[in-house]
């Protein structure tokens, strides 16, 4: 699938997927900007690119695993969407569970794209809805670890 892309910056860089042939989902997304997040701040970070995504598509803007363990930071609006009629800056929202400062540094990796088809859904309204094993059991009904 070729999605078109544009640079919007000079020092952006394409999202990459890091181990190549089919081995990731998500494509590293990359910071245009260097900031200072503190413990328990969140701010924006530019990536300095936007895309066009084909109709029926959605771009998913994830948290990269290696600074939740290591720092507890995270993205703020996981999983953050990137609607196909979106045609601004990819911006990612950070927030820092940590107990020290995070610094972002450009250039940096702080998240990843995944790209997804969906479906459009159409409401039916209904009296009733079919049986299933869970039924109406909500958060928490079938006790920890069972």
């Amino acid at each position: 699938m070729k999605i078109r892309i544009k640079k919007l910056d000079a020092e952006a860089k394409l999202p990459k997927y890091q181990h190549g042939s089919n081995e990731d989902a998500g494509m590293d997304l990359y910071s245009i900007e260097e900031g200072v997040i503190g413990p328990g701040e969140y701010k924006l970070f530019k990536t300095g690119i936007a895309i066009s995504l084909p109709v029926g598509y959605a771009g998913f803007v994830n948290p990269r695993s290696g600074l939740a363990l290591k720092y507890g930071v995270t993205v703020l609006n996981a999983d953050g969407v990137i609607d196909p009629g979106y045609r601004g800056e990819i911006g990612i929202v950070l927030i820092n569970h940590g107990k020290e400062e995070f610094k972002v540094n450009k250039g940096d990796r702080i998240a990843q794209l995944i790209v997804q088809k969906y479906e459009r859904v159409q409401w039916e309204i209904a009296d009733d809805l079919s049986d299933s094993k869970r039924g109406e059991g909500g958060y928490g009904h079938t006790g920890i670890g069972q």
